[in-house]
């Protein structure tokens, strides 16, 4: 198949501006003396420039191709060299759909295809039709949950047959999340966007006309009053931050407008955006970690997000990707109750850090004041820069409270299914583990933890969280009782490996009874699945209040095999009479090992 005509225009304006200014460049460089030989040749290389931008993206245009077979998405492009790609949809981990005002006006969208393991992205479609984009996330985004949940059976044939066929017909979509008025104004107003700053900048320089003076008295600068200089530094930096939170509320509110969040099966489609439309889908099957960030202020109007994890990716590492908010901003028990739909945790009880980890805290506050103060008192002996270095001190009666502040924010529970881990006072942050999930358990313990017998333990998941440090992490509590977590976490986690492995060689009986009756289980289903209550299912394993004990079911004998006693009544010469000489010193040497 091939991409939307209207691509060659769309990507020829964007592509001939970037040529057009390559050869204007070029023919300043290489015209000749005179000002009308100039213009004309300037002229001229523009005109070349644009032409061949043109041409480039109609011959990008003619010779890209997609399609989509039954176990893979095949790519062909390029304009000089040749690029054939061919993606397993099995991998595929994410279809995102976007759209800014002018695609939308066209019709037309960009399809983004990110696979599990890769940071970026591995297909991009540029453009396709709009309803071609919508039919090809479903596609893909079915046919990867079917090829995960079927092998070689009948129903693994009529799945294919559906994808070649394009019948992606998806379930009924359920409502589970849509953003109101309130909270879009909430999250708008006191969200701060890195890249207002920057927008700030460039919006006041166009305000004032690149002249600083007709927002900055400059007069209050030259005055000889006391403070005038003070004052009119303040003005501007209030000038300058008050154009900041405009553009960040507006950013927010464009970026987060008309939110929604659906299930369609066993994933999440999520819908968002006011001038740049996104849609995408988060597995729910690849989730590894659920976050719950209550932020100040948020936190005080009883608010707060749920940011999702899945395998190979992380919250906020791309700023295209939806998945870094399954909900942006909602009160305290919508985050809660959807949170649980998604893996359904118990309720939180956590466990604070000893009491030696607040002092902790204190002293490492402590000797950051003292060093500073110490680098202000040598630039104020040596040097005119700072006079008042002691006024540092006064900080340090926030010490106390700022150490409190941190430990009260910390804390962690080792549940029955579940490792929770909080931390955090400005941007407190809960993450939910399951078991099931856990990579790996880190045990850590500093040289200054080490003075206080204190630990920090680390429930590692496939997420690319932990590679930016943010995995769930336990910090500060006591070397004991970290011991008996990560024991208890090992533990757990095996018990959690061997359910599976039983479910498998169930699943292995099943499929050898029922081939062709289409009935199987997919082994990123069974993972999913085990976050569920399913201690007991098949009478092998029991919870006694949470502490992981196993009771193991008898096995049942083997039925008797009917012409037993048949062989047992024949001659030994006629059951073991070797029919040749190899077979004799193959039986020699069988009954040799037997005996042994």
């Amino acid at each position: 198949m091939k991409l939307h005509p209207m691509s060659v225009p769309y990507r020829s304006l964007s592509r001939s501006l970037s040529t057009g200014s390559l050869f204007f460049f070029v023919g300043i460089i290489a015209s000749p003396g005179g000002a009308g030989g100039n213009l004309l040749v300037i002229g001229a290389m523009v005109v070349v420039g644009i032409v061949l931008g043109i041409a480039y993206e109609y011959a990008y245009y003619k010779r890209f191709r997609y399609e989509i077979t039954p176990d893979t998405f095949d790519v062909a492009s390029g304009v000089v060299s040749r690029r054939d790609r061919e993606v397993p949809v099995r991998r595929i981990q994410n279809v995102d759909v976007r759209q800014n005002v002018l695609q939308r006006a066209l019709g037309i969208a960009a399809v983004h295809v990110e696979t599990a393991g890769g940071g970026e992205t591995e297909i991009t479609l540029q453009y396709v039709d709009e309803a071609e984009a919508n039919r090809l996330q479903r596609q893909l985004r079915n046919g990867s949950s079917s090829r995960s949940r079927s092998r070689a059976t009948a129903g693994d044939r009529e799945t294919t047959d559906d994808l070649e066929s394009g019948d992606t017909r998806p379930g009924e979509d359920e409502l589970l999340f849509e953003i109101r008025r309130n909270e879009l104004a909430v999250l708008s107003v006191f969200t701060i966007d890195p890249g207002a700053s920057a927008l700030a900048t460039i919006a006041l320089s166009f305000a004032s006309g690149f002249d600083p003076t007709t927002l900055v008295p400059i007069d209050l600068l030259e005055a000889d009053l006391p403070g005038t200089g003070l004052i009119a530094l303040a003005w501007a930096v209030l000038i300058f931050l008050f154009a900041a939170w405009v553009l960040s509320a507006v950013l927010t509110f464009s970026r987060y407008y008309g939110f929604r969040l659906t299930r369609v099966g066993d994933e999440l489609h999520y819908e968002r955006g006011l001038l740049q439309r996104y849609s995408g889908t988060i597995p729910l099957e690849k989730v590894q970690t659920l976050t719950i960030e209550e932020s100040i202020p948020f936190r005080w109007f009883g608010y707060g997000a749920l940011a999702v994890e899945t395998a190979g990716y992380a919250p906020g590492q791309s700023g295209s990707r939806g998945t870094e908010s399954a909900i942006p901003l909602a009160e305290r028990g919508r985050v809660r109750r959807l949170a649980r739909s998604i893996e359904p945790f118990e309720r939180e009880d956590l466990e604070r850090a000893p009491l030696r980890a607040r002092e902790r805290y204190a002293f490492r506050y402590i000797g950051v004041l003292c060093l500073i103060m110490g680098v202000g008192y040598l630039l104020a002996t040596y040097t005119e820069v700072v006079e008042d270095w002691h006024a540092f001190a006064v900080l340090l009666f926030v010490v106390p409270v700022a150490a409190h502040l941190k430990w009260a924010n910390r804390g962690f529970q080792f549940g029955d299914r579940y490792f929770f881990a909080r931390t955090g006072f400005w941007r407190r942050t809960t993450k939910i583990v399951p078991y099931y999930r856990v990579q790996s358990v880190v045990y850590q313990q500093t040289l200054f933890q080490r003075r206080r017998r204190l630990a920090s333990i680390t429930a590692d998941t496939a997420s690319s969280a932990a590679f930016f440090g943010r995995a769930a992490t336990a910090y500060d509590i006591d070397v004991t009782r970290a011991l008996q977590v990560q024991q208890g976490l090992n533990e757990r986690l095996q018990e959690r490996l061997l359910e599976r492995k039983r479910r498998r060689q169930l699943d292995r009986w099943f499929d050898g009874d029922d081939v062709g009756s289409g009935v199987s289980v997919d082994d990123d289903q069974k993972s999913h699945t085990d976050g569920l209550d399913i201690d007991g299912l098949d009478g092998s394993e029991t919870t006694n209040g949470g502490h992981g004990s196993r009771k193991e079911s008898p096995t049942e004998p083997e039925p008797p095999d009917e012409h037993e006693h048949e062989r047992r009544d024949e001659p030994n010469e006629t059951r073991d009479r070797p029919s040749s000489e190899d077979d004799r010193d193959r039986t020699d040497g069988r009954d040799s090992s037997n005996s042994q």
